[in-house]
């Protein structure tokens, strides 16, 4: 038999070997970093940053190119790595505690749970019940007292310290002392099976490293987040030096990722501390920056060396290590066992799976409410503030700078309509209209700068100026604007009509079967202020059946518009269509077709009414002695620009 075939061969039967019952169950060794880009390690393609021996690792495992964070910030990413569960079910979908809501936001977030709830079994708990010995290091972030990890399966917790200072012999971000704490750990437990979750505070925020490495990495794109990047490698390598000494490489799976994107943009007194180019923006949005991830697991002599292409996500992981560990994973999975994916050489035939997001809150980075789906190529983006859709083809464009919603109605509703049966089948929380609202504030951190088109420069520093005044707009905690906010869903609408009606499947959420002229939606609701009400409807119609005219009507107030075609009647865009006065306090909307062009008028998903008002948030004293009197149109005059 020729060598080189005897070497495929082999290497094909390795990447073929699943674990026999009657072997010893592997250690597990899961090294997670915290905020650490996409393309941030050698092995993903970075010049200016050292990641030996994350690059040997890499070059020893599986190197997933298409893995995913299953949130973009840290809290619910390590929710679902940890439980198999999504965030959305969970109802841990953003981190803890989470960003207040302030008058810059349009919608007002879901509350959430600030520990995992009672009952998910953890990685932990169920490696446990088979004899593990386990530990957590570092960075836990789910939870305060009565919810530490070792009340959720931890035999040992260890949470060292995230800032101990440049200078300190534990690392800037306490990364040595915490490879330390893992070295000890594998030293007492190498005589039984073993799961430790290595949790770094590297890279994330704020930057601190030793003046030496900072100098060493000068020509670095950000020198002080590449000495900690450097730092964290070596912090690392530790780790896997320890398993080699113990003898016990052969026997232990090693999974290295990060919870989710890196940061692009200005936070806290840091310029940007990385960039991931070629995927848009970074940590906290929804495009490829934010959720795009470094996935490596090695096992050797059961996985072969190779790169997967295929999209994985990292609560997978759970199932994953529950098949590696021949235990059965808890019945409630929301993420899949990637050991297949791995153990076989070739591609499978399935269809691709659906990967889903559900993001109901503002972060500090900038970014904006919403919801993905992923199906093969296609990914939509589901903005929740007015229900606007984007589509990509990250195939072509996986920068995502071309969205192709206009051009595929009818794959832009099918997508929408599994992400919404999707949501509903976990209990996804949804938002509410803040009635509080401040244009103005809003337009400085969401319109006048979008940060998802910044481009790095040669050096961090560089962006610094073109990020400040969006930096100080973002920083800005207010919370009380004039600009009331009113979303009008189909769901709750008063239907007088032979016909139409709300149709409720998720693929329709909708006023629908709108063909009689007759037929009318109204609304009962309360404004908080008198005023003029800028008109936006979320509207639908199908390729040929635009041209209808229609009305909203509020008391004696009114404005019409004419529905445009969208391609299909569940292709909803919001459109701006006008504006209408509404008293303060009880007021009814109704939509009323003039008269019908073609075969139906249209689909209708919300109605936003937003106030429009010229002066600038009001300050903190005169929101007080604004609440505590009665509305009039006097509450229109001019009053001083806030301090």
């Amino acid at each position: 038999m020729p060598r080189r075939f005897l070497g495929l061969l082999t290497a094909l039967l390795l990447g073929l070997a699943p674990l026999h019952s009657e072997e010893t169950p592997p250690n597990i060794v899961i090294l997670l970093a915290d905020d650490l880009g996409i393309n941030d390690l050698g092995c993903y393609g970075r010049k200016d940053q050292h990641t030996p021996h994350l690059d040997k690792l890499a070059a020893e495992g599986v190197r997933f190119s298409s893995a995913y964070a299953a949130a973009s910030v840290c809290s619910a990413s390590r929710a679902a790595l940890l439980t198999g569960q999504s965030p959305a079910r969970l109802n841990i979908t953003t981190f803890l505690p989470g960003r207040p809501d302030r008058a810059s936001h349009r919608l007002l977030s879901p509350t959430i749970n600030q520990h995992l709830p009672a009952g998910v079994q953890t990685i932990a708990e169920l490696l446990k019940a088979k004899g593990y010995v386990t530990g957590a290091i570092g960075k836990w972030h789910l939870g305060g007292k009565g919810h530490q990890p070792t009340d959720h399966g931890f035999d040992e917790y260890f949470a060292g310290k995230a800032n101990p200072g440049a200078e300190s012999p534990l690392g800037g971000k306490g990364e040595l002392g915490h490879a330390d704490q893992a070295v000890k750990f594998i030293e007492r437990n190498k005589a039984k099976p073993f799961f430790l979750y290595l949790a770094f505070d590297n890279p994330h925020i704020p930057l601190a490293a030793p003046a030496k490495g900072i100098e060493a990495n000068a020509k670095a794109f950000h020198p002080t987040y590449a000495a900690l990047v450097e730092s964290l490698d070596m912090a690392c390598g530790r780790v896997l030096q320890k398993l080699e000494e113990a003898g016990l490489t052969k026997n232990t799976v090693v999974i290295f990722a990060s919870d989710n994107g890196g940061v692009h943009v200005s936070e806290l007194k840091e310029s940007p501390p990385t960039f991931n180019a070629p995927s848009r923006a970074g940590k906290g949005y929804l495009y490829e920056g934010g959720i795009r991830v470094p996935l490596i697991i090695r096992y050797p002599g059961r996985l072969a060396v190779k790169e997967i292409a295929e999209p994985a996500v990292l609560g997978d992981l759970c199932p994953t290590l529950c098949a590696f560990a021949k235990i059965p994973a808890p019945k409630v999975q929301d993420f899949q066992d990637l050991s297949g994916t791995m153990f076989n050489s070739l591609p499978t035939a399935a269809a691709p799976r659906a990967l889903t997001w559900h993001q109901p809150h503002y972060m500090n980075q900038g970014s904006q409410p919403g919801g993905i789906i992923r199906e093969g190529d296609w990914k939509l983006i589901e903005f929740y503030e007015t229900g606007r859709m984007e589509l990509f083809n990250l195939a072509k464009d996986p920068s995502e700078t071309t969205d192709v919603a206009a051009a595929e109605p009818n794959r832009i509703a099918a997508m929408r309509g599994k992400l919404e049966a999707w949501r509903r089948s976990v209990g996804a929380k949804p938002m509410t209209a803040n009635p509080q609202f401040s244009r103005s504030l809003w337009e400085e951190c969401f319109v006048k700068l979008d940060p998802t088109h910044i481009k790095a420069t040669a050096s961090s520093e560089a962006m610094r100026p073109q990020l400040a005044a969006w930096r100080k707009a973002m920083d800005d905690a207010r919370t009380e604007g004039a600009n009331c906010l009113i979303h009008l869903e189909a769901r709750d609408a008063q239907v007088q009509a032979k016909k139409m009606h709300y149709e409720d499947p998720p693929q329709k959420d909708t006023l629908g079967f709108w063909v009689n002229v007759e037929d009318t939606a109204s609304w009962k609701f309360q404004a908080p202020l008198a005023g003029k009400y800028r008109v936006t409807v979320l509207q639908g119609c199908g390729k040929g059946n635009g041209g209808s005219t229609v009305a909203v009507e509020a008391g004696a107030s009114k404005c019409e518009f004419t529905v445009e075609e969208t391609g299909h009647f569940q292709r909803f865009v919001p459109r701006e269509i006008g504006q209408i006065e509404l008293a303060a306090g009880d007021n009814t909307l109704t939509i009323r077709p003039l008269n019908k062009a073609k075969a139906a008028v249209m689909d209708l998903r919300r109605v936003i009414l937003e106030r429009i008002d010229q002066r600038g948030p009001m300050r903190s004293a005169e929101v007080k002695e604004f609440k505590a009197r009665p509305f009039s149109l006097s509450d229109f005059l001019p009053y001083p620009e806030t301090e």
